[in-house]
């Protein structure tokens, strides 16, 4: 293995760093402008429009994408409004069936409570008028049980039967209508 050295400065065989030498300058110059125009060239013919056709083409389908999501955000609009004006429809709909349906039911209800009513008060009528009947046939029967009764009562008190008349007397106004 070599042995490393310690000195810093350069052989006496070689000189400065070629670049930087004042006889390599006109070809490195030309060599830089060469490239430089080589260079341009290329960028300028291929790679500059093949990046700027993708920019364009990204560009462009961007343009596409928004203004398709602006058409679809259009019609979901729409529809959505659609939507809201047919559950209106359909609710305004509902109200007018039912406050149809409750305004026939009230008035089948009223017309069965007058039926009902009228019923009742035939019934009442015909009651009252049994119940009249019966008053009547029960004062005649207290009439004939009272001077029956009376007559009874007379007999046992003075061992005499009274006659219909002196019984009738006695009574009055009993039971007659």
């Amino acid at each position: 293995m070599a042995e490393p050295t310690a000195q810093t400065e350069v052989p006496a065989k070689h000189g400065a760093f070629p670049p930087f030498q004042a006889e390599h300058f006109p070809s490195q110059l030309l060599w830089l402008t060469v490239s430089f125009v080589l260079l341009y060239v290329l960028m300028s013919k291929i790679a500059l429009p093949r990046i700027g056709s993708i920019l364009a083409d990204r560009s462009k389908r961007i343009g596409d994408d928004i203004a398709a999501a602006e058409r679809l955000k259009e019609r979901s609009d729409a529809a959505q409004a659609a939507y809201r004006k047919s559950l209106a429809d359909a609710r305004d709909r509902a109200k007018t069936i039912a406050s149809s349906t409750r305004a026939k039911h009230t008035a089948e209800a009223e017309v069965i409570e007058r039926k009902l009513e009228t019923q009742l008060r035939d019934r009442l009528a015909a009651a009252q008028q049994t119940i009249d009947a019966a008053r009547n046939r029960g004062m005649t029967n207290v009439r004939d049980i009272a001077t029956d009764t009376c007559a009874a009562i007379v007999e046992r008190l003075i061992g005499r039967k009274p006659a219909g008349e002196e019984v009738d007397t006695a009574l009055g106004d009993l039971g007659k209508r």
